[in-house]
């Protein structure tokens, strides 16, 4: 009868074990330190004077700082030349909530680019003090705040700002009734979910939102795992998406919440470039 023989730890097997560990936790740390920009171009009839604006979107900082005083972020922010730079909520983290930083990275941001900014579910969810110390102090920085708001461009945009409370309830279809049809319409939004029964309906050109911090650990060739409100495997997480006649794009984020960390899924600063569509001959 043979005897089952117990496995041997062996001290090349502790080694082996440990490199293992030592190159996924400095994976995990670099990934979640290293500053990516995507870039896109959007093809639009309605360019115009638009023509090669840009934009450079921010989400999701969640407290994260990128170096001291977030310089490494905001030295990624000035090389991209923005002509606007848009915060698409979450800027801070309600469950270790630290204004100060953001407030800091809103007076460097608006140093490149005038910055306009919508809220995001962690913003709903401060205290009645905590909401008025981000706001007056973005504001004091000299960000536009857009609270289901639309502002026009000489260029010829419009850029709607819907907060989070008001992604489903009506608030962009009045907004957007307001919107001629000959103005390019671009909605910021924080949340990418309600592409096709909220926000495609309206017909904005172009949506730009986050939230979905890019599926969180990111599978090759399936995408994202898991992204609040919309569970495992989420339709929205990075990139472009189309409905009907809207364009979306959704930035992976910069930081973290719930889930401290990111795998495959590298921090992300996203330039969105107005492009001229021309008729096809």
């Amino acid at each position: 009868m043979k005897l089952y023989k117990k496995p041997e730890f062996t001290k090349k097997k502790v080694i082996v074990l440990l490199i293992i560990i030592a190159v996924i936790t400095a994976g995990c740390i670099l990934g979640n330190n290293i500053l990516t920009v995507d870039r896109y171009e959007f093809f639009t009839k309605k360019a115009g004077d638009a023509d090669g604006f840009k934009i450079v979107q921010i989400s999701d900082l969640h407290n994260a700082s990128f170096g001291s005083d977030n310089k490494r972020l905001v030295e990624k922010i000035k090389a991209q030349y923005p002509d606007i730079i848009v915060i698409t909520g979450d800027i801070v983290d309600s469950n270790h909530t630290d204004i100060q930083i953001a407030i800091d990275l809103c007076r460097e941001a608006v140093n490149i680019a005038p910055c306009y900014y919508v809220s995001g579910n962690h913003e709903l969810w401060l205290t009645d003090e905590e909401h008025e110390e981000l706001y007056s102090g973005m504001t004091d920085a000299g960000v536009h705040i857009l609270e289901n708001e639309s502002i026009d461009f000489d260029n010829g945009i419009t850029l709607t700002g819907l907060n989070d409370e008001s992604l489903y309830d009506g608030t962009l279809s009045a907004l957007s009734a307001e919107i001629p049809d000959d103005r390019l319409n671009i909605l910021l939004a924080h949340e990418p979910q309600y592409l096709e029964e909220e926000y495609a309906p309206c017909q904005p050109d172009l949506v730009i939102a986050g939230h979905a911090h890019g599926g969180q650990i990111r599978i090759p060739f399936i995408g994202g795992l898991v992204a609040p409100d919309q569970g495992f495997f989420p339709k929205y997480t990075a990139g472009e998406y189309k409905s009907g006649n809207t364009i979306m794009y959704v930035s992976r984020g910069l930081g973290n919440s719930v889930i401290p960390v990111r795998v495959f899924n590298t921090p992300e600063i996203n330039v969105l470039i107005i492009r001229q569509k021309y008729p096809e001959r």
